[in-house]
Parts: structure tokens; sequence; C-alpha cells
């Protein structure tokens, strides 16, 4: 049985992912700040599959121990999903307005803690694993207000794009889901109605597509990996890569076609 670590995972993307990969046969270790949330949707996933849930920071060095204790309990880890994320101060200050100790806190959330969380799961990630870390838009394009949170997904890309190229066996993806109605959504636009951005289900099968692809390690949108009627997953599996964070242009992406899926023993 093929293991998933998803942070985040109580509420918005992550919690759509972990439903689907827990409908898929993956055993998962979650993360999440609120313990009751968290525990609630464990013990739905428990009718589908093996859950360990465990709430907490994953900014503290301790929560990533735990978490990277749990994946070793596991037998080890086929797929890490980075996407526990903070926006700061909302509503958004501007970069002249922004304390610098709240760009830290964004700092250590969006980017230090996955990085941390990396090097505790090296030793236990599968030769053939894949890394996902949540971007956004933000990290190539400028927003008055989201300064703090685009320059930490920004290097976010580039540490993933890095790491590519320091670990050639594993796929590492910064993968920019789009707009999403989640409550980190909401609470960049206080007040306002975001009814009109999609629910975070309806990105997963873009993203596992993109798992079943395994393009070469970089930048990609969920947007460009889509399924339709006439997708084929034996065909150019890198077409959608953003040039800026493509680490391995031109890897064969067919040797590993459907391995994330339909995987079913280390």
């Amino acid at each position: 049985m093929p293991v998933a670590l998803i942070t985040g995972a109580s509420s918005g993307l992550g919690r759509a992912l972990a439903a689907a990969l827990g409908r898929r046969g993956w055993a998962l270790v979650l993360d999440a700040r609120t313990p009751q949330p968290l525990y609630q949707f464990a013990d739905e996933l428990a009718a589908l599959t093996v859950v360990k849930a465990i709430a907490g920071d994953v900014s503290m060095p301790d929560h990533r121990r735990d978490l990277a204790q749990a994946v070793r309990a596991a037998g080890g880890l086929d797929l890490l999903i980075n996407n526990a994320s903070t926006l700061g101060p909302t509503p958004l200050p501007s970069l002249a307005e922004l304390a610098l100790a709240s760009f830290h806190e964004i700092l250590q959330v969006n980017l230090l803690a996955p990085l941390g969380l990396i090097q505790q799961l090296l030793p236990q990630l599968a030769d053939d694993a894949a890394v996902v870390n949540v971007s956004s838009d933000a990290a190539v394009a400028s927003y008055p207000g989201w300064g703090g949170y685009g320059a930490a997904k920004a290097a976010l890309d580039h540490l993933t794009a890095t790491l590519g190229q320091e670990n050639p066996a594993q796929r590492w993806y910064a993968v920019d889901p789009g707009d999403m109605r989640t409550p980190m959504h909401q609470a960049a636009f206080p007040g306002e109605d975001i009814s009109d951005r999609p629910d975070p289900a309806t990105v997963v099968p873009a993203l596992l597509n993109l798992l079943e692809r395994r393009p070469p390690s970089g930048r990609y949108r969920a947007a460009d990996f889509e399924p339709t009627s006439t997708t084929d997953a034996r065909g150019s599996a890198g077409a959608g890569a953003d040039a800026r964070g493509s680490a391995g242009a031109g890897a064969d992406a067919d040797a590993d076609e459907s391995y994330a899926l339909r995987k079913t023993s280390r």
C-alpha cells in the first residue's frame, strides 16, 4: 500500500486530495493545526484506508519529527504534499506596512517548514517518490498586498527546482493550483463573496493526472493537467511545464507512467 503525507489536510485542497487518495487505497499521514476537524476527517477516512492524523504546527521542529516518525512506522513514503500555508496578517498589508515579524512567520510556514519536513523525510522517500510543494501564481506575478506570501512561494519554487537537481531519482513539483474557494482565500478577501471560485475538489483530478503522468521535475500549473476525454497519459507529459522552474526538461516521463496512482506495493 503506497503512503502519502499531506500537510494542511483538514480543509481546502489538502482535504480534497486526502479524500481522493484514500478512495484509491493510499495509506495517509495527515497534518493540520486544528485538532478537531482533522481528527473528525481522519475518522471518516478510516472506513476507506489506513490513516494516521497528527495535529500540530508544521513550522515547529518537534511536530515535523512526529510526522517523520509516523512515516517511518508506515514503512516509508511515496508521496509528500506540502500544502500547509499561511497568508500572514489579513487584510493583506502592503510591503511597506508588513511587520518583519509577520514576514518571518510567513517564511517559517511557507518556506522553512516544507524544507525542514523534506530534510526529515529524505531518508524515507522511495526512490521513485513524488514531492508536491503547493505554490501560487503570486510566486511569479506581483499583486498589491501579496508581496510577503508571493516572495515565500517564489523561494519555495526555487527550492523545489534545486531539490529536483540534487535528487533526480524522485519527482519534485511546485504546483500552482489556481484560485480556489478555500478558507485561506476567503481570508485574503474578507467580507467579499468568493463563491465564484472553484471548489478545491475540482482541482484534484488535474493534480492526480499530473502525478500519474509524472512529467520531469519542475513548476507546473494544475490547469495544464485538467483531464479531458482525449487526454492520453502516454503523451507529452511535460507540455504544461512553466519554463521558469522546469528542472528536468527532456527527461523521459513515460518510464514511470501511472506509477503514482497504480502502485500497490513498495
